[in-house]
């Protein structure tokens, strides 16, 4: 008898389905499957190989047809992620074009996106800090937005347990608003970094200074080893991917893990159009997903879904989950759906120049891009006209240059043994938002993408209270950076759209009330037990840390969750 493969319900059945392959969507498919969970996992975008699709990872700058920068027309084609710091020639194509998928900007908003399998855990900048109370406890504490269902209690065994695998570089700094973890060797500050330490915490002892942590293999351990990856190389080309593993990423570390334990079905170029849900059983049964390239409809089926597509996407695809039980969007009793999202705020920068240690130069590249300065403002008590507080980025570089108008030896000796300037030095912002109903995704009525997904509105802006903290920050590493006796200050007020930050969070935010939140505290949706949510979406708040470490603490502890109430027949 002839062994026909008939598509039928059954050939599309899994025990999971976990919607996106990034960051969090990578921890939630290695979770499910190691806990033995047969997992299909969708992702809208191309297949990407670890390694094997890294086109320009070991291109040497003069192998790029255009010197690694991008053609005018391309740029002038790309407006919006053409702004983004990683979108070069070695890299655009790991980035979503502006034609590719549109969206509707109500008010100017930057939405970066990386459309393929590891999504922009090709792309990320790889800084890692866990939360802490004074995070998960502030909207309690200030009353800006709804309380936090968890603490850092609950958390941190799952901080501790993804910190191990992925590989986290930092120093044991024994500080309560940004606590350690199971790390990898810190990065070591450079000279000037750590006279600036010195400096700060001196004059200002509550504020410190400290190795930025970041998602490196500064020493790989065995379980590093056991996952195909080494020693980060400090190449700092980490957006071409790398071949080395050496900074984490789905495509270097979860995803091959999953795949390893034979329950991973990998399915790329999957827009997924839709959760199904099921009136009769009270919960979700599948997903609707329409095949990129032909078109064509399929329906998959599970016992549990981890939508995991990014924080808008997963707005989209949850907005487009209507039913008669749920005519809003899947699981959005509360209304609060597509709303409250917020991000981080990195519009102000700050830089100046240092006439000491000229007799120092730096020497080779820091994955870890330097220092870390960690939110000092209102944790203790309310000390500002604003909410909240920011973090900031610091780095010194040593400048050079050399006279290449000369000809032959002249021009060789100039080029290999340049002068030295003065140390430069730099800061960023990294402020927190306040989630506001105002600030908010909504599905278009009218305008539709070629695969008949609705587009996305996007209505989120800055207000009053991210001005005066961003004047803060400005005024404060002002004087920090005069105290430190550096010259030829510059402030820069970069007045750039929200978006660039990449870390847009919230809509279907975490909660204790149903009535005012759409996920409890083990990141289902109230309304609906068996579709969980990990990713940015999820968030309550944004703290002024770097998300993306939770978001892959959230995936593991909600997986473990998922599969004990599977195991009792909850779901």
């Amino acid at each position: 008898m002839a062994n026909l493969n008939i598509d039928t319900r059954d050939n599309r059945t899994y025990d999971a389905i976990v919607i996106g392959s990034g960051i969090s969507g990578g921890w939630a498919a290695k979770e499910l499957c190691e806990k033995g969970l047969k997992t299909l996992v969708l992702e809208r975008g191309r297949d990407v190989k670890h390694v094997k699709d890294y086109p320009t990872t070991n291109l040497y700058p003069w192998e790029f047809e255009h010197r690694n920068e991008l053609p005018y027309a391309v740029k002038q084609e790309n407006p919006i992620v053409n702004r983004c710091y990683a979108f070069h020639e070695d890299a655009a194509h790991f980035f979503v074009k502006d034609k590719e998928h549109p969206y509707v900007q109500e008010k100017p908003f930057d939405w970066i996106r990386g459309y393929q399998v590891g999504g922009k855990s090709l792309l990320w900048a790889r800084q890692t800090q866990r939360w802490s109370d004074f995070d998960f406890e502030g909207p309690a504490r200030d009353g800006f937005a709804v309380d936090w269902p968890i603490r850092y209690a609950d958390i941190k065994p799952w901080y501790d347990h993804v910190e191990r695998f992925a590989g986290i570089a930092g120093d044991r700094d024994g500080l309560p608003e940004l606590p350690d973890g199971e790390f990898l060797p810190a990065y070591p500050l450079n000279i000037v970094e750590k006279y600036f330490k010195q400096q700060v915490e001196q004059k200002y002892p509550e504020r410190k200074v400290i190795s930025a942590r970041c998602a490196h293999l500064s020493h790989a351990k065995q379980i590093h080893i056991d996952q195909g990856r080494v020693k980060c190389q400090n190449r700092t080309l980490c957006q071409r991917g790398c071949p080395f593993g050496g900074y984490f990423s789905s495509n270097a570390s979860t995803l091959p893990w999953a795949a390893k334990t034979g329950n991973m079905t990998l399915r790329p170029n999957s827009v997924v159009h839709s959760i199904l849900y099921d009136e009769s059983k009270g919960k979700a049964i599948g997903v609707k997903v329409i095949d990129k390239d032909i078109k064509e409809e399929i329906d998959f089926f599970a016992k549990v879904i981890f939508l995991n597509a990014a924080a808008l996407n997963s707005n989209l695809l949850l907005l487009n989950s209507t039913s008669q039980r749920f005519p809003n969007g899947l699981g959005n009793d509360s209304g609060t759906l597509g709303k409250y999202v917020a991000f981080h705020n990195y519009s102000a920068r700050i830089s100046a120049e240092y006439e000491g240690y000229l007799d120092y130069k730096t020497d080779g590249r820091n994955p870890a891009g330097g220092g870390y300065i960690p939110r000092f403002r209102n944790l203790h008590r309310q000390e500002t006209d604003y909410l909240r507080g920011y973090a900031a980025g610091f780095g010194a570089y040593r400048s050079s240059y050399s006279d290449e108008s000369g000809l032959g030896i002249s021009l060789k000796e100039s080029i290999l043994n340049p002068k030295l300037g003065n140390w430069g030095v730099g800061s960023h912002m990294m402020g927190e938002t306040i989630p506001k109903v105002s600030n908010y995704v909504a599905l278009d009525g009218k305008e539709k993408d070629e695969w008949g997904m609705p587009l996305l509105r996007v209505s989120v802006d800055y207000d009053d209270n991210d001005n005066k903290m961003k004047k803060d920050y400005l005024d404060t590493m002002e004087e920090m950076f005069l105290a430190a006796g550096f010259k030829n200050i510059k402030r820069n007020d970069a007045s750039q759209a929200p978006g660039l930050d990449i870390h847009e969070m919230g809509g279907v935010r975490m909660g204790l009330d149903p009535k005012t939140s759409m996920l409890n505290k083990w990141h289902q949706l109230h309304a609906c037990k068996n579709v969980y949510v990990t990713d940015g979406s999820s968030m309550t708040s944004t703290s002024t840390q770097n998300p993306s470490l939770t978001y892959m603490a959230f995936a593991a502890r909600a997986v473990d969750h998922a599969v004990s109430e599977l195991k009792k027949g909850n779901l």
